[in-house]
């Protein structure tokens, strides 16, 4: 009886944990503004430090600059540094903890930056698959909403910014309700109705995964910082060429990296 005892009260406080850990994962996605001030600063410090760094003074050191250089990265490392893409927030989930490889002094999660490229190609690939009339992108965040808007245009996946009508994916009495095959969520804390949505109707899901978010539901998961539009403007960036490109479609209308990075 003792045992039955001590395990109801672990289960107990297990299921406590992960409520007041999701509450706070929540809480990071609803109001992100400190958590991007900061991360503007490390941003900042970053760009100091880089001027401050010498060149390889030795062979060996130059051979494996060479080397990395050679790597079939989506993108040269200095651009995912820039973007701030690998930082990531207090909250880290069970399912986000395998992509971090450490934790700074001031508590925010770091994502390892070759499990991002690697992500990014997987998330490529899975998109591909689909034509762009059965995909639909979802979100709700102030900060990817130049960037979804674009890579909308350019696909022609249709996209839902500011607002998602609940119950348009799921109700057939609404004059605007359709089908599709894939929805791509950009927080699934922001966009839940959108993510719920498309579970219930058993299609696919793409989504773009900070530290602190659950990647429950998901059929492909890009990890990386999802609050920030540098951020964002880089992952839309890399979607909307590679899915244009596995199309067989024209890339030279897509702006340059620094049109989707920059802030305005």
């Amino acid at each position: 009886m003792a045992k039955k005892s001590k395990e109801n009260s672990s289960e107990t406080g297990k299921t406590k944990n992960e409520k007041e850990l999701a509450k706070k994962a929540e809480k990071e996605s609803t109001d992100s503004k400190e958590i991007e001030e900061k991360k503007k600063k490390l941003l900042e410090k970053v760009e100091k430090l880089k001027k401050k760094i010498e060149t390889p003074s030795t062979e060996e050191l130059k051979e494996k600059v060479k080397k990395k250089k050679k790597t079939d990265r989506l993108l040269p490392l200095e651009e995912y540094v820039k973007s701030g893409i690998y930082i990531g927030t207090r909250a880290v989930t069970p399912d986000m903890r395998p992509f971090v490889y450490r934790r700074r002094a001031d508590g925010l999660a770091i994502f390892n930056t070759d499990l991002i490229d690697e992500k990014l190609k997987e998330g490529i690939e899975f998109l591909s698959k689909f034509d762009a009339k059965d995909v639909i992108v979802v979100c709700k965040r102030e900060a990817g909403w130049k960037a979804v808007e674009k890579f909308s245009e350019l696909t022609g996946i249709r996209a839902f910014t500011k607002k998602y009508p609940a119950g348009i994916l799921t109700n057939t009495t609404l004059p605007d309700f359709f089908e599709n095959e894939l929805t791509i969520i950009v927080d699934s804390w922001l966009d839940k109705n959108a993510l719920n949505d498309t579970l219930k109707v058993h299609k696919k899901v793409l989504m773009i995964c900070d530290t602190n978010n659950f990647a429950k539901g998901a059929d492909c998961v890009i990890i990386g910082n999802n609050k920030s539009p540098r951020s964002l403007g880089l992952i839309f960036y890399l979607l909307t060429k590679g899915y244009l490109k596995a199309k067989g479609k024209d890339t030279s209308k897509v702006p340059e990296l620094d049109w989707w990075m920059s802030e305005n």
